[in-house]
């Protein structure tokens, strides 16, 4: 099950709730993983469950959504939650960016741009980055673009020569060293182990 969180009603309940938006920013990761506790589950069981009564959704549905999003304010990943809806706050800053990153990952990055564009110094906007995609901006583009380069070589059927310059690299040999760091092995071999699996 996915759910896209909608900021304004996250914002809504917070406001309405004792979760403050004054407290202070503590950096947290893009991807959390944790147990759901038992009420989470219970929310979610009951929103799949209108699945059998497709004429309660447009009533329910929005109530039980809701409670989700309650529930994720007070969970363990709250703050990751809370600061999805506070504009202009680091996680918000640093995701625009990576947006950013995503529609121009062909382009060489430029740090200070890019720290601009999130309101931050270039010291602060690496800190913030690692925070919450676990690596840096450029291995974060590097790695963006060997996966879009994979799955060209896969969907396309073009040489890894094509799929280089496609997603931004100037040298097939650096291209090739660091596909194979990722995927462990060089773009023919691995092209092949994929098509024959």
């Amino acid at each position: 099950m996915k759910l896209n969180l909608d900021p304004i009603q996250l914002c809504e309940i917070i406001a309405q709730t004792d979760l403050s938006l004054t407290q202070k920013e503590n950096p947290v990761r893009g991807w959390c993983v944790s147990d759901a506790a038992p009420p989470l589950i219970d929310c979610v069981i009951r929103l799949t469950k209108l699945l059998d009564t497709p004429q309660d959704i447009p009533f329910l549905a929005p109530l039980i959504i809701r409670e989700i999003y309650y529930r994720l304010l007070t969970d363990q990943q709250g703050e990751a939650i809370r600061q999805i809806a506070i504009a202009g706050s680091n996680m918000q800053r640093i995701a625009e960016v990576i947006q950013q990153i995503k529609v121009d990952f062909t382009k060489p990055l430029r740090i200070e741009e890019l720290a601009e564009q999130a309101n931050m110094s270039a010291a602060s906007f690496h800190r913030h980055f690692k925070a919450v995609t676990s690596m840096s901006p450029l291995q974060y583009q590097k790695q963006l673009r060997l996966l879009t380069a994979r799955q060209m070589m896969l969907a396309e059927a073009i040489d890894a020569t094509q799929a280089a310059y496609r997603v931004g690299y100037e040298s097939t040999s650096q291209f090739s060293r660091e596909y194979s760091r990722m995927f462990g092995a060089p773009p023919i071999r691995d092209m092949e182990r994929l098509r024959v699996s």
